[in-house]
């Protein structure tokens, strides 16, 4: 085990405050949401009741490279697996109403609200702000394969916002909240209008978060434009609060391509390319073996403790986020929130469930053991 995580797991046991020592409140979420079909592809199958699984995104990749090569059409047969409410603001506000915090859901749920999301989130203080997408989620043990209907988060902006929610009423509703927390831009291009709108009505709010945490989401979709204007966008509203920037290790690249031309980087390199590009507060980069955090005191990298048979890997970086959100609202220092950003995810792609507060401080606990 490397020193460096070791000393940003004794940082995260020391400063991760007991369960019953968390302030909690109010925490708002926006501005997507989606309705997840969970979906598993069959290699082989023997008879109606027997199959077995395609169990690598690699594996799925070659067939569909012999099929190219040979000229030919190829079909899959496909099972699902369950349903489950998606996006940011459902696994975050997920995650955080077990943890006893008080959820605000903005975004897309449907008009009337989906019963998915009025069943699981009906309690909390949802407001939809359209249609949501349709997530095919296909998976494998060593990734997934998403195929999205976005649905109305394509064409969310400040303006749209505001028609849908008001600009004043969004001032309210973060006013005393602990975090607020955005996704994905990648499939709300206009995003960074919403950031810029913010920093211009941030100091008029009189107790506002005090970290805005933003995933980007699978940024190769967007062209340059939208990637330079995000830049910008995310350095002005960095002006007015704390910005964390969370990615996983592929959109980290990429947006390091984007910013700092194509290059061969190691997963540091990368994340330093993108924190010096976006200037936030902090830029995080989650990954299967590593996580790392650019900060004002530097690089910091977290081994990840790897688990070879995991019970759900989609929606594994939103817990991660959530995990992260947790540190960031309990004021841990970059290294130790990577640890427990890692740890709610460890949890989830081991469970298939959301970790308690006590789960959490477990799997910090016994984080070295699992290696």
């Amino acid at each position: 085990m490397d020193e460096e995580t070791r000393r940003a797991v004794a940082a995260a046991d020391e400063q991760l405050p007991a369960t019953d020592e968390f302030a909690r409140g109010r925490v708002v979420f926006g501005f997507d949401g989606y309705l997840d079909r969970v979906r598993e592809v069959v290699a082989d199958r023997s008879d109606p009741e027997h199959y077995d699984r395609l169990d690598t995104l690699a594996g799925f990749g070659d067939r569909i490279e012999r099929s190219v090569a040979a000229d030919s059409s190829l079909s899959f047969e496909w099972l699902q697996d369950g349903n489950r409410t998606g996006g940011h603001t459902s696994h975050l506000s997920r995650a955080f109403g077990v943890w006893s915090f008080d959820p605000v859901m903005i975004g897309m749920y449907g008009d009337p609200v989906h019963e998915a999301f009025e069943t699981e989130f009906g309690a909390y203080d949802l407001h939809s702000l359209g249609e949501p997408g349709v997530t095919d989620a296909v998976e494998f043990d060593d990734g997934k394969l998403m195929l999205t209907e976005v649905g109305d988060t394509m064409s969310l902006d400040w303006a749209a916002l505001d028609d849908a929610f008001g600009h004043d009423r969004l001032a309210e509703t973060l006013d005393g909240a602990r975090l607020l927390g955005t996704g994905y831009w990648s499939e709300t291009p206009d995003l960074p209008t919403v950031f810029d709108g913010l920093a211009e009505h941030w100091r008029a709010i009189d107790d506002p978060p005090e970290h805005v945490l933003v995933d980007p989401g699978d940024v190769r979709k967007l062209d340059a434009d939208r990637l330079r204007a995000g830049r910008e966008a995310i350095g002005r509203l960095d002006e007015v609060t704390d910005v964390v920037v969370s990615s996983n290790r592929a959109e980290t690249d990429v947006l390091a391509d984007a910013y700092a031309g194509e290059a061969e980087r190691s997963f540091e390199a990368a994340a330093e390319a993108v924190a010096e590009a976006l200037d936030p507060t902090w830029f995080v980069g989650h990954g299967v073996e590593r996580s790392v955090v650019v900060s004002e005191t530097g690089t910091d990298g977290v081994a990840v403790p790897a688990v070879s048979d995991p019970e759900l890997t989609t929606s594994s970086g939103d817990h991660f986020n959530a995990g992260l959100g947790l540190a960031l609202v309990a004021g841990l220092s970059p290294a130790a929130a990577v640890v427990v950003g890692n740890a709610v995810a460890g949890y989830f792609v081991r469970t298939a469930d959301q970790p308690s507060l006590a789960d959490v401080r477990a799997f910090v606990d016994d984080y070295l053991e699992k290696f």
